[in-house]
């Protein structure tokens, strides 16, 4: 039987980049799955504070050479990458120059929420699933983690919907404790999609761009929700439930034999409400 193949998708990743809970379950939560017998991928952004030399980055000339279209500009897309040779582990870093080569990842040295932050989060999503055709790598499962992954649902299930490597994915969708404070993606966020990969329909669920609404958005295209936290707003959690979205609830971070029972019932079965 072949091996059942997950696709995991965050913004950050220990050791690379560790800025809050997502990043020591990224780390962890995949090489599990590997020694469970699980084929895994997983992509994240280069942000410019992950060191190249420390981490031992390296371009992937294969991959890299592909342009992203986001808001009307060809934006190029560099593929790196890096191992982790204690876990036998391969990590995808997707690069840019203009949208990714700051020192800092989400807030400027004052700490304002950087302006371009919608374009930068579709970039990344639309670059994971384009990188993953290029891979030739068609996954069962596609785990996101965290809001900067927020489009890569919706991007899944209809933009890429009849594309035979991902008609059959399944999403699952970890919801942390993050919040934008006063900030938001705004209304760009949602009508730079509709501008060229899909309609005004499929994207409106992402509202206002924000914390709460690219949630929402997220989970509209979502097979599994997962809580990955305990303080997730209950707005979140009413619109899960009135929307009757599968829920799964670790009872820990290290609940890896019930991530794993999950993992294998979505590549095999159809979902059922």
């Amino acid at each position: 039987m072949a091996k059942t193949k997950i696709l995991f998708v965050t913004h950050e990743m220990s050791p690379f980049l560790e800025i809050s809970k997502i990043a020591e379950i990224t780390r962890h939560l995949p090489q599990a799955m590997q020694e469970k017998g699980f084929e895994i991928r997983i992509l994240m952004p280069r942000f410019g504070n992950i060191n190249e030399r420390r981490n031992r980055l390296h371009e992937v000339i294969r991959l890299s050479g592909m342009n992203i279209v986001v808001d009307n500009n060809d934006n190029p897309l560099i593929i790196k990458v890096a191992s982790l040779p204690s876990a036998r582990m391969q990590v995808y870093f997707l690069d840019n120059d203009e949208y990714f080569q700051r020192k800092k990842v989400f807030r400027d040295e004052q700490g304002k929420f950087f302006a371009d932050n919608n374009e930068r989060s579709l970039f990344f999503c639309k670059g994971v699933l384009e990188t993953v055709k290029k891979l030739g790598w068609s996954p069962d499962v596609v785990h996101c983690h965290g809001w900067f992954t927020a489009m890569v649902p919706m991007y899944l299930k209809k933009m890429y919907q009849d594309d035979p490597m991902f008609k059959d994915a399944k999403v699952f969708y970890s919801l942390f404790e993050e919040d934008f404070g006063n900030d938001s993606l705004g209304d760009k966020y949602r009508e730079l999609p509709a501008q060229e990969d899909v309609s005004p329909e499929d994207s409106k669920a992402y509202g206002s761009g924000s914390y709460v609404d690219v949630y929402k958005g997220a989970l509209s295209y979502t097979d599994v929700a997962v809580l990955a936290d305990k303080n997730i707003p209950a707005e979140i959690l009413q619109y899960i439930e009135d929307n009757d979205i599968r829920v799964f609830r670790p009872e820990t971070d290290e609940d890896y034999e019930a991530y794993s029972v999950l993992y294998e019932e979505f590549a095999s079965e159809e979902v059922e409400a």
